[in-house]
């Protein structure tokens, strides 16, 4: 029987290239959108191993539906992938409630209460593996990017704490932190820009989300490795001044909210 994963954020960028990576392993695949209509519905025209759901990460009460409806049809979920996520660019100074808020529960509380409700089922099947698509800024942090900053740093805390906590039930918890990746996410950054980051990288070129998904891939068959932030990012902190792309990331410091959720 296909192992049965779930991709939030599942229709667009990173999380398009991680569900065509699962479907091409022969995973049964169920994706949440938001406003990717489109794309999620192209998905199940060419694909026979996909279904699609629809929902508002921006409320957290709704990802149990997400749940329910996965093990009413499929019984089991092997893998859960919390891709999707929003981005905010403004100074601090010109942060509402409003906007902090939404951050959090987008990329904080929607995830939390999923894995919850995952878990729980995986507890009880013994067996399970969550990964977290994070972000290299909640390692390093980002200038004009502090909320999103603070939301995937405490991904990350949960990843950590839940791979302890887990573990003794056969279930693993792991963190992608991408870094500079070709998707809408730094679409603020001109081909200029990215030309001149990208030639002092080890490896001499952006990422793309394919590199994100590969690594999806080879930690659902790492049975030893939980616990981990694992950072994708072509060497690139360890070789340049990481200011530079903050400085770049966050220019003019406008106020940018990347409905990322659009691409859910």
């Amino acid at each position: 029987m296909n192992k049965v994963a779930i991709v939030t954020g599942g229709a667009s960028g990173i999380g398009l290239s991680i569900t065509k990576k699962l479907l091409k392993n022969n995973y049964k695949v169920i994706i949440s959108y938001n406003s990717s209509t489109d794309s999620a519905k192209d998905l199940l025209k060419k694909y026979e191993n996909i279904d699609i759901f629809q929902i508002d990460l921006s409320n957290p009460e709704n990802v149990q539906t997400l749940v329910d409806f996965v093990l009413s049809k499929y019984h089991k979920i092997d893998l859960l992938v919390n891709n999707a996520g929003v981005d905010l660019v403004e100074m601090i100074n010109d942060t509402t409630f409003n906007d902090f808020d939404y951050i959090m529960k987008v990329n904080v509380y929607s995830p939390y209460f999923l894995t919850k409700y995952v878990s729980g089922h995986m507890i009880n099947a013994k067996s399970g593996n969550i990964i977290n698509i994070s972000s290299i800024l909640g390692i390093t942090g980002g200038s004009c990017e502090s909320a999103y900053s603070i939301s995937k740093a405490g991904l990350d805390g949960l990843t950590k704490s839940l791979a302890q906590e887990l573990g003794p039930s056969n279930i693993r918890v792991n963190s992608i932190a991408p870094g500079l990746i070709d998707t809408n996410m730094n679409s603020n950054l001109t081909a200029d820009e990215i030309n001149d980051l990208v030639k002092d990288f080890p490896i001499s070129r952006i990422g793309t989300p394919d590199d994100i998904a590969d690594l999806v891939i080879y930690l659902e068959n790492a049975g030893y490795v939980t616990g981990q932030v694992i950072q994708v990012n072509g060497g690139w902190n360890n070789h340049i001044d990481f200011n530079e792309f903050l400085k770049l990331a966050s220019k003019n410091c406008a106020k940018i909210v990347y409905e990322l959720s659009k691409n859910m």
